[in-house]
């Protein structure tokens, strides 16, 4: 199988594997390697800090030339992240770009869990509550933290 992948597709994945990112952990699955099992820490200062947030990453065959698509298995209370996991997220959509990698992608959502946009949402009424009550939108994404993401997270 490894055989017939594309070369910047081993090459990023090697380099995932070797070079992990701080806080993120992806691993191809055994069976399909252009699918990623993928574990995100909440990050530092954000209501999603402590939690691990499980993700799973599929790179299509016309990657790298269309974006991965990318869902939160996790459940989370975020304005730019559905009830089934999709990501509100340039990169994944109109601003994607070959020169862009798995790790990048991977690196902008965890930014967007450090800095949630209730002005492009995907989550209306996560974003309404964020716009109108940022306290209790945040108090519930904590809950939300507490209650589905994990704690063990990345050991990084």
């Amino acid at each position: 199988m490894a055989g017939r992948l594309p070369r910047r597709i081993l090459k990023e994945t090697e380099r995932l594997l070797n070079e992990p990112v701080p806080g993120i952990k992806a691993l191809p699955d055994e069976q399909n390697a252009r699918y990623f099992h993928v574990e995100v820490n909440g990050p530092k200062d954000s209501p999603f800090e402590g939690g691990c947030f499980k993700l799973e990453l599929f790179l299509p065959e016309d990657y790298p030339m269309a974006a991965p698509k990318v869902r939160f298995v996790t459940r989370i209370y975020h304005p730019n992240i559905d009830k089934l996991g999709r990501i509100c997220l340039d990169i994944l959509k109109d601003k994607w770009s070959p020169a862009l990698q798995i790790r990048t992608v991977l690196l902008s959502i965890q930014a967007l869990l450090s800095a949630p946009n209730p002005d492009d949402p995907l989550a209306n009424d996560v974003a309404e509550l964020w716009k109108s009550d940022e306290v209790r939108a945040i108090e519930t994404a904590k809950t939300w933290t507490r209650l589905y993401a994990f704690s063990e997270g990345v050991k990084s």
